[in-house]
This record gives structure tokens, sequence and C-alpha cells, in this order.
């Protein structure tokens, strides 16, 4: 059993669905003093806690971290071995920077070192920002200590204070390293960080690799949240309405393909569901990624294990982009389809399909800014 001594304190920022389930796997590890800053859910937390539904860690009401707090200013009184980073990258709206502002400045750059940042956020290129703020803040003998990460879970807030969580949760974390994106082992100083950080996760349960190459790891990620988000989002419909036949024996649940046009959507929405695959596979290699790094057969294997899961009656997930556009929410736009985008600018590679969800997502991004400022 760890003493009070010995556990690491952990700041994790971002109280929703994935923040959520990692702050109860770090706390569950027993290494591990855990303090959450949960911005907007705060005052319902605090009074009756989390209400985490999990097939994996069980039906826990009135779940709490070791201590929560408000605002990161609110928590400034100790060194953190680990901040983890849960929030949603959109940086035209709260950059991570800003967001963790108060661990960037005098009084706490002065009196406590730098810790090692974790982000589990989805998206390519979202350490960039933060890397260039700890730069400014690090002595010249050091370099910020980064960990990105692409995390695979289903897990929804679905009430301010009420988590549901299937029975899977997977973590890839790498060391990041500005303009890499083909390194191939970690030095012993990456992987003995990697390994310490991974040890609080797979002992807290949660199933935990360290990987030299993140960057390749979180395009290949990308695939998915790049097609599926954007077509979820701009039909206002789950992926089930892509592939759940009505015709389905028992009672089918809605949304589903109606018999009416099913035929319509099979010869016309699921090859563009290839293209934009195979656009985004161009990238990819233009990017340095090889056949063995990212292999052609990723783009069958995505949509067809999604069709696989998503024909099932019993399916109620929904992506995160869609369920932050049904909240009014700004979108993780810019991580998830620009950034492929100007990837692909950068290499010369023609990507018209990419270009027009990115395009079409932008109207929707600014409409959803243009209306929460003028509340």
């Amino acid at each position: 059993m760890e003493t009070t001594a010995e556990l690491k304190d952990v700041l994790l920022v971002g109280f929703g669905a994935v923040g959520a389930i990692y702050s109860l796997i770090l706390k569950r590890s027993g290494k591990a003093r855990v303090t959450v800053v949960a911005r907007s859910n705060y005052s319902t937390i605090e009074r009756e806690g989390m209400h985490i539904k999990s097939g994996k860690y069980g039906d826990i009401p009135s779940w709490r971290p070791d201590r929560l707090c408000k605002s990161i200013s609110d928590a400034l009184d100790r060194q953190y071995s680990y901040v983890v980073v849960c929030s949603k990258y959109v940086p035209e709206v709260s950059p991570t920077p800003e967001i963790l502002k108060p661990l960037l400045l005098p009084p706490y750059t002065e009196t406590y070192p730098q810790p090692t940042y974790v982000l589990l956020q989805n998206g390519l290129n979202v350490e960039k920002d933060l890397y260039s703020a700890l730069k400014t803040v690090t002595k010249d003998t050091e370099k910020p200590r980064i960990l990105s990460s692409a995390v695979w879970i289903g897990t929804n807030l679905i009430a301010e204070n009420v988590v549901q969580h299937n029975d899977f949760d997977r973590l890839a974390v790498g060391v990041y390293r500005p303009g890499d994106t083909t390194t191939t082992a970690n030095t012993l100083a990456e992987q003995s960080l990697l390994d310490d950080f991974g040890s609080l996760i797979s002992a807290g349960g949660g199933v935990v690799s360290a990987v030299p190459e993140i960057q390749r790891v979180k395009f290949h990620k990308n695939f998915w949240n790049l097609l599926f988000c954007s077509y979820t989002t701009l039909t206002r419909s789950p992926v089930t309405a892509i592939f759940r036949r009505q015709n389905v024996e028992g009672t089918i649940p809605a949304p589903y393909v109606a018999d009416v046009t099913a035929d319509l959507v099979e010869k016309h929405v699921v090859p563009n569901l290839y293209a934009v695959l195979k656009e985004a596979l161009a990238v990819g290699r233009a990017m340095g990624w090889d056949e063995e790094a990212l292999p052609a057969s990723l783009v069958e294997s995505t949509i067809a294990n999604t069709k696989r899961l998503h024909m099932m009656p019993d399916n109620k997930h929904k992506a995160s982009m869609l369920l932050d556009i049904e909240q009014g929410k700004p979108l993780e736009v810019e991580a998830i389809v620009g950034e492929v985008v100007r990837m692909a600018q950068e290499k010369g590679v023609d990507v018209p399909r990419i270009e027009t969800l990115y395009a079409l997502l932008l109207i929707v991004q600014n409409q959803i800014l243009r209306v929460r400022r003028e509340r």
C-alpha cells in the first residue's frame, strides 16, 4: 500500500467524460493524489459528485477526486508531477496556454518546477502552442516535457454530472518532439518518463502503451474522427444513420437508414466515406509514413469496424463533435479537420473532399461562436 508521502500529485484539467474516467483511473491506482479542475460543472460536482456509470469500473454514484477546484488558480498550492489536460482543443476559443496560464506565470513558476504535461486531446498538432509557451518559462538547459496521446474510449457526458462509459478504454502515449514525425525509438529518459506515467494508468485498471511515434498513432486515430465526426456533425445524425438498416430483425431504434432511400445511401454515401479516407491516407504518405507505418488497409478497416459496431440495435454512441453541436458548444474543427488540410497544403497533396468538409464545418463553427458571443 502506497503511503501518502509516496503519492504523486496529479492535476487533471477538464472534468467531462474523458476527464472523469481518467481521474477515476488515476485515483484507483493508489499511486496518485488527484486534484481535478472542473470549470463549467464545479458547483454540481461539489454538491453531488460525479455519477460514473461504467461497464468496466462499475456504477459509482457521487464519485469525487481527492480535491476538486473551480479553477487552476485555486490549485497552485503544490508541485505536480503531471498535469493531465482533458479539455477539448479549440484554439480559436481557449488556447491551451491560456487555459493553463496560472501554471505558466509567477508566482507558480518561481515556486515550483514545471510538471510534465499530458494532453488527452483529440486531433493533430495540439501540442504546438503549449510547447512554445513552455519554452518561455523553462530554463535554457531544459526541454518542455509534453506527453501526447491517442485515446480510444466509449464515454459520453449524458448530464452535467453523469458519465456513461462502456467496457473499453485504451491509451497510447508518447513524448512530443517538435517537427518529428518519424522517430521510431525512445531515449532511455523518454522511456522512463513514459513508463512512470503509464504505471499510474495501468495500476488503476486502464490499458496503456508507450509508443515512440505518437504523431503517427494520432494521425492513425484521427482517421475515424476526421470522417465520422465531420459527417455526423454536418448531418446532425449519429453513425447509425449511415449503417443501421431498418429491415434488420427485431425492433430497431432510431435513427436508422429508412428502406426507401437505403440503396441511395449505400450507392452514394459509402463510396464517399472511402474517398475521404483515401485522401487522408495520401496525406499520411506525404508525411513520411509508409505502408508498414500506415497501412492502406486502414481505410477499409476503419469503415468496416465502424459499420459492424453501429449496425447493432443497442449502439447508442454519439461522436463527441455531434454531442457538442447538439449542446451548442464550440467544435474541435481545427485539430481534427483543419490540421489535415494544412498538412496537405504543406505537402502539396490534393484533398478536395476533406477541404469541403472543413469549409462546411467552418460555417457551423462560426455560427456557434456568433451565438455564444451574442448571449
